[in-house]
């Protein structure tokens, strides 16, 4: 083992096990000193293989640092310290240590350089992110948590099968760009979708999010999706299928975003809509694109968070989350109000906030690339975009009919994480080559121009206008919105029947299923064994029927 400095994300994951043994002064240090840490740690390395380990007949690279995996990192280590003051003093030690396990896991999925190390830390991540959606202790809770371990299992099988695949067809673990040539590579790409919350497998987020603790769903907002970006700016870079779904994704969101009545719900359909503008700039490819997907990716997960801190103050001082429940607390939450708009104007891409130096990145990539079509659909997302987060979560909660509600402001740690990132949003967004520095190819674009401002302004003046126009049709009283996992519940009886069946009449044994489990993850070289399709998409189906299986209890 080679390693010329301690593994950020190793730091991080094993501080966490050691928080359930601190308490008072002591534990609140901790929690801030150990993101310090890891971030001193990944500025002062070099680029390149810091970190080997042998495994087999090959070289795990725990550390593989570059422009583009420092920038994720960087982001990831200011949302965990910023998210652990804010409830460093509230939440529960098995809260923090589940948060810092899955934080640390996504740092080291980020900095992975290999498959084989990549799927360990993504597996991690699943559970622990598990773990902290379990954290709220309360039965709506654990029943979210065991579906969305069963779906993140689901992706982790496939996502395994890939790997495995590829290793035997390639005889490499390297981590680099892919060619959509095999199926071992689809599945890969599968795996890494599911994580984005990509359809059809995409309701997990905004059923599992919302039931995680006032402050569990803020870590939970940066981790997994992000990763899912990184690897996909990764792996599959310029593949044309992701523009087709990133769209989908984004006006998805929006709508899904639009019908609920619970804040934390649209924040979480926000989440799927702002991921789905990063694939599609992924699926675009350029240069440019690239460079505003990362861009991107970091002031949302800075935005969002603000955001989420907001939503997450008023839950914890009201106990309340629907917008029917709420309203008229810009007087008693003037700080928490006043972030919250923050992060509504910036997540809206207003002028001198973080979301206008990044989005409008991939925006201008599409255009220049041509892809009319392309550009004016992503017109059109951002104005619903203003809709939904940008207005209807701030009028909502903190404006519109007064709910007889007096909360004051939440405990200071709360309010200074919330001014911090809106300090932040803002500082990124009139000096944007504070970010642009960091991306990783160069930056020619300049956000700054009258033409982009003005129809900018524009666009969310007249959304702004459509807002109050249908002001009456975005109250929503006590509705149910169907999401996919309405055609998995309907549909699991039917399917894991058909799927038992077919493993009964193919005499498939739990026995052979296992031993070709083993020879996948065993990853060897090529031998006189032939591994066929058929033994991944055995592993997969038996997989689904077990998956579809838990739908039918929860």
């Amino acid at each position: 083992m080679i390693c010329s400095l301690f593994h950020p994300g190793l730091l991080i994951i094993f501080s966490g096990l050691v928080i359930p043994f601190l308490n008072g002064f002591k534990r609140t240090l901790f929690i801030l000193s150990i993101p310090f840490l890891s971030l001193l740690s990944v500025w002062t390395m070099s680029f390149g293989n810091d970190c080997t380990i042998s495994y087999l007949n090959y070289e795990l690279i725990l550390i593989n640092l570059d422009l583009l995996s420092r920038l994720f990192v960087t982001v990831f280590i200011i949302t965990i310290l910023v998210a652990g003051l804010f409830c460093c003093k509230q939440a529960g030690s098995f809260e923090l240590a589940a948060a810092f396990v899955y934080a640390g896991s996504a740092v080291s999925v980020v900095l992975a350089g290999d498959l084989i190390s990549l799927f360990v830390f993504w597996e991690l991540m699943a559970l622990a992110s598990t773990l902290l959606i379990w954290s709220s202790k309360n039965n709506k809770s654990y029943q979210a948590g065991m579906r969305y371990i069963s779906i993140h299992l689901l992706g982790g099988v496939i996502l395994m099968c890939g790997i495995a695949g590829y290793v035997y067809e390639t005889n490499s673990i390297e981590f680099t760009h892919m060619q959509l040539n095999s199926v071992t590579t689809w599945m890969i790409l599968f795996g890494f979708l599911l994580n984005a919350g990509a359809p059809p497998l995409s309701a997990w987020l905004a059923d599992a999010y919302p039931e995680a603790s006032f402050s569990g769903m803020v870590f939970l907002s940066a981790f997994t999706t992000k990763t899912a970006i990184y690897v996909l700016l990764r792996g599959f870079p310029g593949t044309d299928l992701l523009i087709y779904i990133g769209l989908f994704m984004v006006f998805y969101g929006i709508i899904y975003a639009l019908l609920e009545n619970d804040m934390r719900r649209i924040l979480a359909y926000s989440i799927v809509n702002q991921v789905g503008f990063m694939i599609c700039g992924i699926g675009i490819g350029t240069e440019m694109a690239l460079n505003g997907t990362a861009a991107h990716a970091f002031t949302h997960i800075i935005y969002k968070a603000l955001l989420l801190m907001s939503a997450g103050s008023v839950l914890y001082m009201t106990g309340k989350r629907k917008c029917t429940e709420l309203g008229g607390l810009a007087q008693s939450m003037p700080i928490t109000a006043i972030c919250g708009i923050i992060g509504a104007l910036s997540i809206s891409a207003f002028p001198l906030t973080s979301g206008f130096v990044s989005k409008s990145m991939i925006v201008q990539a599409s255009i220049d690339e041509h892809l009319l079509w392309i550009w004016l659909l992503l017109q059109v997302a951002s104005a619903g975009v203003f809709l939904h987060a940008g207005i209807k979560f701030p009028w909502f909660v903190f404006f519109q009919k007064d709910s007889g509600l007096r909360p004051s402001d939440p405990p200071k740690n709360m309010q200074f994480s919330m001014i911090f990132l809106a300090f932040i949003c803002i500082l990124i967004g009139i000096f944007p080559n504070i970010l642009y520095k960091m991306l990783p190819y160069q930056v020619l674009y300049q956000p700054f121009t009258s033409a982009h401002i003005l129809v900018q302004l524009q666009l969310l003046l007249f959304s702004g206008l459509a807002f109050f126009v249908m002001l009456p049709l975005m109250k929503r009283t006590l509705t149910i919105s169907l999401d996919f996992d309405w055609f998995y519940r309907k549909l699991a009886p039917s399917i894991s029947l058909l799927i038992f069946n077919y493993l009964s009449k193919a005499k498939i044994s739990a026995k052979e299923v296992f031993n070709r489990i083993i020879f996948l993850i065993s990853f060897n070289e090529k031998t006189e064994h032939q591994v066929s399709i058929s033994n991944y998409l055995e592993i997969i189906v038996i997989s689904f029927a077990i998956i579809l299986f838990y739908f039918l209890i929860l």
